[in-house]
């Protein structure tokens, strides 16, 4: 019997209206859901309320238990939810089995927080107890996007369930299934208690709703910098928690010792990995001038040499992007580019949504494609000469979320890096990476720190309290 079945899936329609689901590669229908609306998100508030209290008291070896049986079931199902993952969301078959092991990772990693110290005693000049204790924030919001929408839910739907919190999780309604209904029908398996994980799909006014109720104290938001600045806008107008984890223009650094074979792999990967619809991807390719022309030569050969169609029928590289929307955006960046000067390398058309990686060249402060985020297929190269150079280049713009720097000088990489300010680094490494033990966010524009992952989940999904206890009443001047 199927995990997940269209008939099946939603038990209780939402009020909000039907939403296809639709495989982006070939426009096919794969079923429908209903969406949100706000009644449905003060339901579901009430509901995660009162299974929340209990969910709280629950020993945390029974909370512990739920995740990790959570995490083997993605392994049980995985043929099921990686079919899923490359119809909804155009993964290719590598990229849905990446989610799938980070989704499994994840599930372990929070069912170890569970047991996790919950304080520590503190010193008091009174004589008293005294110390401090973690407790759950009771109710978390977490509103996910499209892009690796298994990955993106999963980190935090996991921690806050195991630190005793129930959860509202909005999905993107592109992704829906995989990114939604896939938790809901995996945690139902393992075990966890009615009320405490609500799925409610939709767009904007969701979210809003979400914000807006005074029940929910925390939100978790992964998303684009324009909409991440409006939810933490709201929340903050609520004294509300916002954890934000936003968009990015990574830099990719390739200094003059570099082995260019493998820079360029790096390269390849860190800017074409999902059609570069991550976050992490590498949007900007910074080069020292004794290297660039050969640089710009090989990425292109690779960029052409890339596959492009549909990754459930056919053995690609590249699968579609998710839809006409962001087809055009990407097109008109890398058109305003040309337009401005830059070199098309290699690629710039498409067919459908299957965007071609695409190399440009020769770009400078006022390209498009290189000054902004493109969520697409692009990889703009420009030289530098020293270091001082580079470390200016990193560093500019608004975002802050990873950084590769390619060098044969381990020491000299750890240095450059300490001068360019971001939420993660790699030397020898492309932008993309991620790990479930890992605490995981930007900086400026890409968003409010490591506020996810490994110990980063405790100050997310917890509050802590201070506590004293006296033998008596204690003595005061009136």
């Amino acid at each position: 019997m199927p995990l997940l079945d269209p008939k099946t899936w939603q038990p209780t329609p939402l009020a909000g209206g039907e939403y296809e689901v639709v495989e982006p590669a070939t426009g096919e229908s794969l079923g429908a859901v209903t969406l949100a609306a706000g009644a449905d998100v003060d339901a579901a508030a009430a509901s995660a309320v009162a299974a929340g209290t209990a969910w709280a008291r629950t020993p945390h070896v029974e909370r512990a238990a739920v995740l990790r049986r959570a995490g083997d079931l993605f392994g049980h199902h995985a043929d099921e939810l990686r079919e899923w993952l490359i119809r909804e969301s155009g993964s290719v078959p590598g990229k849905a089995d990446f989610e799938l092991h980070v989704a499994a990772q994840e599930c372990y990693e929070a069912a170890a927080l569970a047991s996790r110290p919950l304080g520590e005693v503190l010193p008091s000049e009174q004589p008293r107890l005294s110390y401090t204790r973690r407790v759950p924030v009771g109710v978390t919001a977490v509103i996910a996007p499209f892009n690796a929408p298994l990955i993106l839910s999963i980190r935090s739907v996991a921690p806050a369930l195991a630190l005793g919190n129930a959860v509202l999780l909005k999905p993107d309604p592109r992704t829906v299934v995989c990114g939604g209904l896939a938790l809901e029908a995996v945690f139902a398996e393992a075990g966890l208690p009615e009320g405490l994980l609500h799925v409610l799909p939709g767009g904007a006014e969701t979210g809003q709703a979400l914000i807006a109720d005074h029940r929910i104290p925390v939100i978790s938001f992964t998303g684009s910098t324009a909409a991440g600045r409006l939810v933490g806008e709201a929340a903050g107008r609520q004294l509300k928690r916002a954890h934000l984890e936003l968009g990015g223009n990574s830099a990719l650094v390739v200094l003059a010792d570099a082995d260019i074979e493998g820079a360029v792999a790096q390269a390849t990967w860190g800017s074409f990995f999902h059609q570069g619809q991550i976050c992490m991807t590498t949007g900007r390719h910074l080069v020292h001038a004794s290297l660039y022309e050969e640089y710009v030569e090989r990425l292109a050969a690779k960029a052409d040499a890339l596959s492009v169609g549909d990754p459930y029928r056919e053995r690609v590289h590249l699968g579609p992007v998710i839809d006409d929307a962001q087809l055009a955006k990407i097109q008109h960046l890398v058109e305003a580019s040309t337009a401005r000067g830059a070199r098309l390398a290699a690629g710039g058309t498409h067919h459908d949504l299957f965007h071609r990686p695409t190399v440009l060249a020769d770009v400078d402060d006022h390209t498009p494609a290189y000054t902004e985020e493109v969520f697409g297929p692009v990889a703009p190269v420009r030289s530098f000469t020293t270091l001082d150079e580079a470390a200016a280049l990193a560093a500019a713009g608004p975002y802050g979320l990873s950084l590769g720097i390619v060098t044969q000088d381990t020491a000299l990489g750890l240095e450059l890096a300490d001068r360019i300010p971001t939420g993660i680094a790699h030397i020898n490494d492309q932008t993309v990476n991620d790990e479930a033990v890992a605490p995981f966010g930007g900086i400026a524009a890409s968003g409010t720190g490591a506020r996810f992952g490994g110990s980063a989940n405790l100050d997310a999904f917890t509050e802590l309290r201070w506590t004293t206890v006296r033998r008596e009443p204690a003595d005061h001047p009136f």
